[in-house]
């Protein structure tokens, strides 16, 4: 794989900011590897309230990445799940449900320490349009 097959993402016009030296994704052989997608909406003091909220926000900015990268939820391959409390993954499991009910991807749920979240969600995609492409 060559350099110029690669393709880093470190800002998306919409999203908050990394809040570390990372990509939010990289796109390389057709595709996308997202990093951990939070609840926040503007950043770390922005989030919604309830969890369920906070599951839709994490997973609307994994969509707003995968839509940059030229993906999508429905192309999503693979999700890996850090939640803070065992006792989310009910609540979990059906805010997921909503977005990934039919396409169900492979996944692994953990639960970890993270810091000022409850949860991170991070995924690996097929790549349907080039980024910057129309797809025609």
């Amino acid at each position: 794989m060559t350099a110029s097959s690669l393709r880093r993402l470190a800002e998306i016009p919409g999203q908050a900011p990394a809040v570390g030296p990372f990509s939010h994704a990289v796109i390389a052989n057709g595709f996308v590897f997202t990093s951990g997608q939070i609840p926040a909406v503007t950043g770390l003091d922005d989030q919604p309230d309830t969890f369920a909220g906070q599951v839709r926000q994490a997973i609307e900015n994994l969509r707003t990445v995968l839509a940059a990268a030229g993906s999508g939820l429905e192309h999503v391959v693979k999700v890996n799940t850090y939640l803070t409390d065992p006792g989310q993954l009910e609540e979990y499991n059906r805010v997921y449900a909503e977005y990934f009910g039919g396409a169900k991807p492979a996944r692994t749920t953990v639960c970890v320490s993270l810091w000022g979240v409850s949860l991170e969600i991070e995924c690996v995609a097929a790549v349907a349009v080039p980024a910057g492409g129309t797809g025609k």
